[in-house]
């Protein structure tokens, strides 16, 4: 019988099989492109991110900024390539998709101790010793029969939205600035400038906008963290000044004012070619998108590059069929990892495949799996999809996550600093007891 066998190449699997075979450890790893794409996918590079190149804040007082530095410590695969091929984007780590996706892709298929497998899996593999499924929120209709054969219970699901890309040649940078919110980064963000009339005419255009229908038995669910910005604006008029065409913390350098409303454009690779609308996930169709978006000033002649879109995300009941360490209750040789699980982010997704990659080098060691303290950014996260519940939401990292401190501190600030001392003193001090070298 063979020993491991990975199923999905994306942020997870990649992350898992790395974990393993550095460990010395033979792993066959599956992944369907390019024989089989999905929705979203492109290219047929392993680890391909595809709704926005940001891995979120490395600040450490936000949530991706703590799990980020504690993925360090586990000597994660994906944040080193992510730092090596950064882009600027203020306080946040983006990513030149193409660099990072290639360089990923390169370390594991030169790697002696992984054997990559080109094809897709319809049934669950019996002659490993242990299986590890990163399928992710894509996974393929016939792997997810299976899947919910082998659950016993349905999977739960909601609609994930792609924002559009332009030719950064082809934006009017005369109709904005450049600049982060509250003076942060290094002037990483373009801020397309709207007056109150112009937005007026936008947002009466966005809300009336054709859509991509929906299949007649699917209901949209959308995670709250990445709504289409047409749903946001069903809300209400002001919503979107409020979420990703907010002003707060802008001012127009040209005139010395905040401005009423802007959308972002970000840049999505290293030359700034390219630039990416933030917050702006749609599924618009794509001559409405075209129409509406040039609406924007600066965007009046833009070349969109890429199109959002929208594709529907699976994932399991984690709080019903997992064991904190992953393994699946009634299989414990299988485990699962990724956004699959029902943890959200590209940073959430790649350290629950360090943990499942960990936790099979151990159990072929004869040693017991394990689980990092709830006091980790990574541990609460486990905590929060395997802990029982009616209904999953998915979950991005953040510190409400966290057990209290056992001092009372009022700000609000002081206190994240603190709960992110606690928890990266807590992995060290895990790690040092696992005797776990960081790979």
């Amino acid at each position: 019988m063979k020993k491991v066998a990975v199923i999905g190449a994306g942020l997870a699997g990649s992350e898992a099989a790395y974990r393993l075979a550095k460990e010395g450890i033979k792993v066959d790893l599956y992944e369907m492109r390019p024989k089989k794409m999905t929705p979203a996918h492109r290219t047929d590079r392993f680890a391909e991110i595809v709704c926005s190149n940001s891995f979120g804040s490395f600040e450490i007082g936000t949530g991706s900024g703590l799990l980020k530095e504690e993925m360090k410590l586990l000597g994660s695969l994906v944040i080193k390539v992510a730092e090596e091929f950064k882009v600027p984007a203020g306080a946040a780590l983006a990513v030149d998709r193409e660099k990072f996706s290639k360089r990923i892709t390169e370390i594991l298929e030169g790697h002696p101790n992984i054997n990559v497998i080109r094809e897709e899996v319809k049934r669950i593999p019996e002659d490993y010793e242990y299986i590890i499924i990163a399928t992710g929120p894509l996974t393929s209709e016939e792997l997810s029969k299976e899947i919910e054969k082998l659950t016993g219970s349905e999977h739960l699901y909601f609609y994930d939205a792609i924002a559009p890309t332009v030719d950064a040649e082809t934006v009017d940078f005369s109709k904005g600035f450049w600049g982060d919110r509250y003076g942060k980064g290094s002037g990483d963000y373009f801020n397309c400038v709207l007056t109150e009339e112009e937005y007026e005419i936008f947002y009466n255009e966005l809300i009336r906008g054709e859509q991509v229908p929906l299949k007649d038995f699917e209901k949209a669910v959308y995670f709250e963290g990445c709504l289409p910005v047409e749903e946001i604006a069903r809300r209400g008029k002001e919503t979107l000044l409020y979420g990703p065409m907010k002003p707060v913390g802008l001012v127009d350098p040209r005139t010395g004012k905040r401005p009423f409303a802007v959308v972002q454009l970000r840049k999505e690779n290293r030359e700034g070619t390219l630039l990416s609308l933030v917050g702006f996930q749609t599924k618009l169709k794509y001559p409405e998108q075209k129409r509406i978006f040039r609406l924007i000033p600066a965007l009046r002649n833009a070349t969109f590059v890429r199109l959002g879109s929208i594709h529907r995300n699976t994932f399991i009941q984690s709080q019903k069929v997992l064991l904190p360490t992953l393994q699946l209750k009634k299989k414990p040789n299988i485990l699962f990892a990724g956004q699959i699980t029902g943890v959200e982010g590209y940073a959430a997704s790649s350290a629950t495949g360090i943990l499942a990659g960990l936790n099979v080098s151990r159990m072929l060691q004869g040693l017991n799996p394990v689980v990092p303290p709830k006091t980790t950014m990574l541990g609460g996260l486990i905590n929060y999809i395997t802990t029982p519940k009616e209904e999953l939401q998915p979950m991005n990292p953040n510190f409400a996550l966290l057990p209290p401190l056992d001092k009372k501190i009022k700000d609000k600030r002081r206190r994240k600093e603190e709960k992110a001392k606690r928890a990266l003193s807590d992995m060290k001090k895990w790690l040092d007891e696992l005797h776990t070298v960081p790979v």
